[in-house]
């Protein structure tokens, strides 16, 4: 069957996507929260918080979302889970099959498409190909926002990357950036926090370490998933991810009692 499809000109689809991006951008120029990584720790604080009504903009600094959670390990798209975080799963509509006892699997591009989208249906808007430069600092060191870029600037040559970035304010920001902790790591730069970095794998502790350091770990800043591990040191856990979702979870709940005082 033929389909003929509605006539749009040129200038019209331009327009239509200039409209819709500039508004989402005025609008979030300011907002509650921001959540810098769009990986599974990210995207649970985002849904979570959205969920509660509050105003949540994801930073990514690639084209797609998710991280690690679109690969699993060493290149296979397999994803790990061990309880309680199948909890989740379940939660999302994720379909899983138990592998051992207490360890569960999931197909990565499914688990992070469910993921993606419930993040987007509670209405979390996204902003990615957009990397974090610098963060805001107000009175007495607190984060009041961040400082961003294009992505693709960063791959000019360095005589012609005089493009300066753009600033979003925001009342909390949650550094979901995974190891490279990226938004602590500029408090660092500015001689405000120090941090020792990511510890040896060890299963079998940290991904319990890192929920339990989940949290605000200076004014204005919270921490989640494995950006948790380089800021206190914690062991990493590898290729398993229970863990990043029960953390997004509980940054989200640090965040939304902050956000309620």
């Amino acid at each position: 069957m033929a389909t003929t499809f509605e006539y749009s000109s040129e200038s019209e689809i331009t327009r239509a996507i200039l409209k819709g991006f500039s508004s989402d951008l005025n609008e979030y120029a300011e907002s509650d929260v921001i959540v810098v990584g769009g990986g599974p720790s990210g995207l649970m604080t985002a849904k979570d918080l959205a969920e509660r009504g509050v105003k949540v903009l994801i930073i990514e600094r690639n084209n797609y979302l998710g991280g690690g959670f679109w690969l699993g390990g060493f290149l296979m798209n397999t994803i790990t889970v061990r309880a309680p975080g199948q909890k989740v799963l379940e939660e999302l509509g994720i379909p899983y099959e138990e592998a051992a006892k207490g360890l569960y699997t999931t197909a990565g591009p499914h688990a992070c498409s469910k993921t993606i989208a419930a993040a987007c249906d509670a209405g979390a808007k996204i902003l990615n190909m957009t990397r974090l430069e610098d963060v805001v600092v107000r009175d007495q060191n607190r984060v009041g926002g961040v400082v961003v870029n294009w992505t693709p600037v960063e791959a000019l040559p360095r005589e012609i990357t005089c493009v300066d970035p753009v600033a979003l304010e925001c009342r909390l920001v949650v550094d979901a950036t995974g190891h490279d902790a990226e938004v602590v790591s500029a408090l660092e730069r500015r001689g405000i926090v120090k941090i020792p970095g990511e510890g040896a794998m060890w299963v079998e502790k940290s991904e319990d370490l890192v929920v339990e350091h989940t949290g605000l770990v200076h004014p204005g800043l919270i921490v989640a998933g494995m950006a948790v591990s380089s800021v206190y040191g914690l062991p990493r856990m590898g290729p398993t991810f229970g863990a990043m979702l029960l953390s997004g979870k509980r940054a989200a709940e640090v965040a939304y009692d902050i956000l309620k005082t």
